[in-house]
């Protein structure tokens, strides 16, 4: 997004226009929004709740708290009402193995992570090693895919009882710095591969860690997977599917 920011105002912020004109017109009341957690930009205070200013360190974060300004509005002047969930880092894999994560081009740290680990990349690089973190390297927290599934499932339900606007951090509560998702990567998959540590990258925050305690009491929902979990299920997933993703025989 710090690329190509107006690719970004467009999708988020026009984008969403478009969508909330076409669920008003159609007397839609009730909304479930993606939003992120790159609102509050780099933390005054760890972990992250609710409360915390908004300080975006990107486009992307920018224009996502537009949106949430936007449904924030709409409710306090329409009957519309909406659940926005601020997603931290969405990761894994279907247990079953039916579904994984697939970007082109890739972008997210633990498929590049795979991918380096079963021979598709030549390596994989870490951003920054001089953050104030316990081993220098950016710390985010990986929420696995069902689990954020199931928080959906859960804001539905809640608009159709007590239909109150609300806002909640999605996370597992729990951070993982990139050098330990490396070393979780190589340990789980059983492989080695080569880390180039490289300058950091701008609109990178040091540290991303949710404070769940809302989204749990306002959604009686809580994480079912470990970061293990998610790793674990995510390697699965690549190793049954990379040979088809890369055209590979």
């Amino acid at each position: 997004s710090v690329k190509y920011p107006a690719r970004f105002f467009d999708n988020n912020v026009a984008g969403a226009i478009s969508v909330l004109t076409a669920a008003q017109a159609a007397n839609v009341e009730s909304f479930v929004f993606s939003s992120t957690c790159a609102v509050y930009g780099a933390p005054q205070y760890t972990p992250l709740d609710e409360a915390h200013p908004f300080a975006p360190m990107s486009p992307y974060g920018r224009s996502k708290l537009i949106v949430d300004q936007m449904l924030a509005e709409l409710s306090a002047y329409t009957p519309f009402r909406y659940i926005s969930l601020r997603y931290f880092n969405a990761a894994g894999a279907d247990p079953d193995g039916d579904i994984g994560e697939r970007h082109q081009p890739e972008s997210h740290a633990l498929p590049l992570a795979i991918h380096t680990a079963l021979g598709r990349r030549s390596h994989f690089s870490i951003f920054g090693q001089d953050y104030d973190t316990a081993d220098g390297t950016a710390v985010r927290d990986y929420i696995h895919v069902n689990d954020l599934a199931a928080a959906h499932v859960a804001a539905i339900n809640a608009l159709t009882t007590d239909r109150s606007s609300q806002t909640f951090n999605l996370g597992a509560g729990a951070g993982t710095s990139v050098r330990e998702l490396v070393n979780t990567v190589k340990r789980l998959s059983e492989r080695e591969f080569e880390v180039r540590e490289e300058a950091r990258r701008p609109g990178d925050p040091p540290i991303l860690v949710a404070n769940n305690f809302k989204v749990r009491a306002g959604l009686n929902w809580a994480p079912r997977f470990s970061f293990e979990d998610t790793v674990r299920t995510a390697i699965a997933w690549h190793q049954e599917h990379e040979p088809r993703i890369f055209g590979a025989a």
